[in-house]
């Protein structure tokens, strides 16, 4: 019997597919499309996310850099700013159109690598999860530990281009630019510059994505039950899951960018010499020159960011899945005419 693409792609949307052992997920009950059916691959998710990460990125770039700008502890008089809006306006009025966009180079890099790895890892960990604890169901224990194991593989990517990309966001960056940056790194502070904040990323991203996918899935369930593609669903929830494990971690990311950084001007002011290193002395230095507010600087701008970001992301990952499901079906079903 010959199977056409029509056909085809009404596989991809069925409610009822199989399992990589052999069982039944039921699409209609509550857990399949985000599940990893046979016609799934690893490299579909992997170059789905891929493009996701890129994109989230590079969308909200400069908004990013207003983050970073504003998170700083001790900044420049000319580098005081009272929200976004003003904060890019001004940024480009005096320092060129192009400033809010440097360190985008290095982000992108990473972001491919990284976030490929993320969302495949995420994947495979919460179907196998999901389907000892809860019979191959949504289960957020399941989504949550998958986001937290995926996160660990995502950082030891991205933490390197996280420390080149702010360290030139920065007001009165001295690098010339990405290589220079680092160069100078590398020659005076060490390889493990790069991996200073790992451990404040990881504390502060494990519980950000537990909480981010957590959101998302249960939005999901009320909004896209049935678990088909539906652009709409992905970008409410990602939005909304961004929103939420952003105002959340907000006080992590700022002892991350601290880190990150090493603002000289901040640290000199408590007397700190040397480089700034561990979660627990970045928790103290923050605390020592702003109180509790510092925890929350910049807290707009990283909530206004990561909505939208996350919402592409989740968009795009969610539309590649499935187009190169579809497409990888139908050519299924055209080889299986000849």
């Amino acid at each position: 019997m010959e199977l056409s693409s029509d056909r085809a792609v009404a596989r991809l949307e069925m409610s009822q597919v199989q399992s990589e052992d052999g069982e039944p997920f039921n699409e209609s009950s509550d857990g399949d499309y985000e599940s990893l059916p046979p016609h799934v691959s690893v490299t579909t998710h992997m170059t789905a996310g891929a493009v996701a990460g890129i994109l989230e990125h590079t969308v909200m770039y400069p908004v990013d850099s207003v983050k970073t700008r504003m998170q700083s502890l001790q900044p420049d008089p000319n580098a005081q700013y009272k929200g976004v809006y003003e904060a890019l306006k001004r940024i480009i009025k005096t320092e060129g159109i192009f400033r809010p966009l440097r360190g985008l180079n290095i982000t992108m890099m990473g972001a491919g690598p990284a976030h490929a790895l993320y969302f495949a890892c995420y994947e495979r960990v919460k179907h196998s999860l999901s389907h000892i604890i809860q019979s191959g169901g949504n289960s957020h224990i399941a989504n949550g530990v998958a986001g937290s194991v995926a996160t660990v593989l995502h950082d030891a990517v991205m933490n390197p281009a996280e420390v080149v990309k702010q360290r030139m966001q920065m007001y009165n960056s001295p690098y010339r630019g990405l290589w220079d940056c680092v160069r100078t790194v590398t020659h005076t502070e060490g390889i493990g510059a790069f991996y200073r904040s790992y451990s404040t990323q990881l504390t502060m991203n494990i519980p950000f994505q537990a909480v981010h996918f957590i959101t998302y899935e249960l939005m999901q369930e009320q909004l896209n039950p049935h678990r088909h593609y539906n652009p709409s669903s992905h970008i409410v929830s990602g939005a909304a899951a961004g929103a939420v494990s952003a105002a959340v971690t907000t006080p992590l990311d700022v002892c991350k960018t601290l880190l990150n950084t090493q603002e000289n001007v901040a640290l000199s002011s408590v007397n700190i010499s040397g480089h700034l290193s561990g979660m627990a002395n970045a928790f103290r230095t923050v605390y020592r020159l702003g109180g509790l507010a510092a925890f929350f600087k910049g807290v707009q701008a990283r909530v206004i960011y990561q909505m939208p970001s996350t919402a592409i992301a989740w968009s795009v990952y969610e539309f590649f899945k499935y187009f190169l499901t579809k497409q990888k079906l139908e050519q299924e079903a055209a080889s299986g005419q000849l």
